[in-house]
């Protein structure tokens, strides 16, 4: 889900839940929504859109509005290096 459709779901009151993810060395967000369910944000061009830091993450969170966030660390590794293609 892209953020123009998300912030379109967050002033419906649609989103019940946002979960930031730690994977590897990125971090990304899933949005559990009353009718589509889980669902990943996006950037504009269909891919999954991923933060370098927990603190950018959370900063892009709150821009939309949303002040209450759930936290995944189990998949993240401080010592994980990006590869960048």
């Amino acid at each position: 889900m892209d953020e123009k459709s998300l912030r379109v779901l967050i002033e419906a009151g649609s989103v019940k839940q946002m979960r930031i993810i730690g994977d590897g060395a990125l971090f990304h967000v899933d949005i559990v929504t009353a009718k589509k369910g889980t669902v990943t944000a996006l950037t504009a061009k269909g891919a999954v859109k991923t933060w370098a830091t927990l603190d950018a993450t959370a900063k892009w969170i709150r821009s939309l509005g949303i002040g209450k966030a759930q936290l995944d660390m189990a998949r993240w590794d401080t010592r994980q290096k990006g590869l960048h293609l």
